[in-house]
């Protein structure tokens, strides 16, 4: 509803927008209605998940803007609100129902006068002749009383003057013989209304009893027939949840197991590459070879050491012969001079 409702809106904006079907994605639809709220130049500040409820304060922001924007595109403006004029009822009452005040009575006449003076009898008058009636008849207590008017004549008389004794009052609002009898207008009115709808509610009670009956007969009947699938599904049921069951202890020790072979596994790995090393070191001749060139770079070096040695033991026996012939003449030269000296 939101979405159909913000495609109109949109439409009715000046933006061509296509109406949402009902199984469109929500979520492209929503994407649209924003990029299009955009493009009013309104600000989005919450997340599109926000609109998939279609209710909410955001949804009603989202349709607050939209409606904003088709009343502009269409022109809409606002006017001043004009309020219709109640007539007040004239109400006609009698001396009998009405409960007036003198002082009352006399402003009313007042004003009724003022309007037309043709119609009413000023009751200050009347007062005064129903007051000289009064003693004129205080007067005559002791006389024999006798009519002499005709009785044709009063009923005439009375008709003529009858429309001129009335009281017309004009009605208030406030007053609650008028709520009384809008009350009972009201219940008038819905005591008629309810005789009407009666009937409509009966008969459409009585097709949703009979569809409900059809219903439940149907579903007896369906079932009846259907009972023996039922029985199967709830056995196929039962089997599933017992294989889901056995598949979950399964589950729990082929995990174990799996763990395991993955410890192993890296075991075999940390072995596999260290016996990989050692026979690649095995089968490998540049450790020979190596070995080789370090023995003969030895034996070169023993055959300098060696000359070297021979060299250094010449030139200490050389020094040594020369040190002993150095000694030599001199005990030659020392014994010389002491025969010599021994001669002499």
């Amino acid at each position: 509803m939101f979405c159909t409702l913000a495609a109109w809106l949109i439409t009715k904006a000046g933006h061509p927008f296509e109406q949402p079907q009902e199984y469109d994605d929500p979520n492209a639809i929503i994407s649209n209605v924003l990029s299009e709220l955009r493009s009013f130049g309104r600000p989005v500040d919450f997340p599109p998940s926000k609109l998939k409820a279609g209710y909410g304060e955001q949804a009603c922001y989202v349709l607050d803007c939209l409606a904003e924007e088709a009343l502009k595109y269409t022109g809409f403006s606002w006017k001043r609100p004009t309020y219709p004029t109640e007539e007040l009822e004239e109400e006609e009452i009698t001396e009998d129902d009405a409960e007036l005040t003198l002082n009352k009575l006399e402003e009313d006449v007042a004003e009724e006068e003022s309007d037309n003076e043709e119609n009413f009898i000023d009751l200050n008058v009347l007062k005064a002749q129903t007051y000289r009636s009064d003693m004129n008849d205080s007067a005559k207590q002791e006389e024999i009383l006798q009519s002499t008017i005709d009785a044709a004549e009063w009923n005439l008389e009375v008709e003529r003057v009858l429309p001129q004794l009335k009281v017309t009052v004009r009605t208030d609002n406030k007053d609650w013989r008028i709520h009384v009898d809008q009350m009972h207008q009201h219940k008038d009115g819905i005591e008629s209304s309810l005789k009407e709808t009666r009937g409509y509610l009966d008969k459409l009670h009585n097709e949703i009893s009979r569809t409900l009956e059809k219903i439940n007969s149907r579903e007896k009947y369906i079932n009846n027939q259907l009972e023996h699938l039922v029985q199967e599904y709830r056995s196929a049921q039962a089997l599933l949840s017992e294989a889901k069951e056995k598949y979950q202890e399964g589950s729990g020790g082929v995990t174990e197991r799996i763990r395991m072979l993955s410890e192993i596994t890296e075991v075999l790995e940390r072995v596999k590459q260290e016996t990989e090393e050692k026979g690649s070191s095995m089968t490998d001749g540049a450790p020979l070879v190596k070995i080789k060139q370090a023995l003969t770079k030895l034996k070169q070096e023993t055959i300098q050491m060696d000359i070297q040695i021979g060299v250094i033991e010449h030139t200490l026996l050389q020094s040594k012969l020369k040190e002993k012939s150095n000694m030599t003449t001199d005990m030659h030269a020392t014994m010389i001079s002491e025969a010599t000296v021994g001669a002499y």
